[in-house]
């Protein structure tokens, strides 16, 4: 796709109204719908949230990020930024203001979490992704964001199984994922 169609997505994007209870991303060019999500998705959201205090914090669920320099506009199930470089007000998040996204794998987005977001998010230099896996019953903290465009990735990975605590260092503390469900009857896949 050319960097002119690129931006004639992002606009035709901007513009697009979905029908209710469909979420809508803009990842590199395409736009991808889903349903509204499975209940273990939104309780692992919800047990995330608990965990991140709210005084320093701000935690925003489905919230538009701005992806500089490339036709993207994700919308993680998480974002986490310092309460004090919260916008006031605005559709798109810069990524810069950003300290983690967090994305809950569901049953058809594990293609898009662990590769096509993986690359997007490094390449804005969003510092943490969290990938919560309830397929696989595990998370994969990615940090070290290096390179450019379909080629940047995180340096520095760590896979953690549900159940054991995950450190997340950049916030100052260990997320517990004992509490955290699994999809049943969801055939594995390869990665990370």
């Amino acid at each position: 796709m050319t960097a002119v169609d690129e931006r004639g997505m992002t606009k035709y994007f901007e513009e697009l109204e979905p029908p209710d209870g469909i979420k809508v991303e803009l990842l590199r060019g395409e736009i991808v719908m889903m349903a509204s999500p499975d209940l273990v998705l939104n309780m692992i959201v919800e047990d995330v949230l608990d965990q991140i205090p709210r005084k320093r914090w701000s935690r925003l669920q489905t919230q538009d990020i701005d992806i500089l320099d490339e036709a993207s506009e994700p919308v993680p199930d998480l974002v986490v930024l310092e309460r004090e470089n919260m916008p006031a007000s605005g559709r798109l998040l810069p990524c810069h203001l950003i300290t983690m996204v967090v994305e809950v794998v569901s049953k058809t987005s594990v293609l898009r979490d662990y590769v096509v977001k993986r690359s997007i998010y490094a390449a804005a230099g969003v510092p943490v992704y969290l990938i919560v896996d309830p397929v696989m019953a595990q998370c994969v903290l990615l940090t070290e964001p290096a390179g450019t465009g379909e080629d940047a990735d995180y340096q520095v990975q760590r896979v953690t199984k549900f159940g054991d605590s995950v450190p997340l260092e950049s916030l100052g503390l260990k997320l517990e994922s004992g509490d955290f469900g699994v999809f049943p009857d969801v055939r594995p896949h390869r990665y990370p």
